[in-house]
């Protein structure tokens, strides 16, 4: 069994930077891929970046390249999600997400466990 806990979340205004980390507790992190997704009120919970288990192989929605970089640090059981230029759009409820396959990507029912979510708020 795995836990994830999402924080570095907050109120940003646009331009800004932010760094989200994913921390999990459980056996056997260190050998799952890891995704981030995002989900505004209302609409369908959106893919955002994804990493394999060695930090190797990462993959980004076309939406956030040149903004978004995941990375990881097995060391601590976390991975992380700079984000970069912050816009008014970003502005969601992010969720990290592990793959106990390995496979990442973007097809969020391919992920076992969730995190409770970490709000990211953008001001104009």
């Amino acid at each position: 069994q795995v836990q994830l806990v999402e924080s570095g979340g907050g109120l940003v205004q646009a331009g800004d930077s932010l760094r989200l980390s994913c921390a999990a507790s459980g056996l056997g992190f260190r050998r799952y891929a890891v995704g981030w997704f995002r989900q505004c009120p209302g609409k369908e919970r959106e893919f955002v970046a994804s990493i394999n288990w060695n930090g190797g192989w990462t993959f980004y929605a076309d939406s956030v390249k040149g903004r978004f970089t995941i990375s990881r640090d097995s060391a601590k059981s976390t991975v992380y999600l700079q984000i970069n230029s912050l816009k008014p759009e970003d502005t969601a409820v992010y969720y990290c997400a592990a793959d106990t396959q390995d496979y990442g990507g973007s097809y969020y029912p391919r992920y076992d466990y969730w995190g409770q979510g970490t709000q990211v708020t953008v001001s104009s």
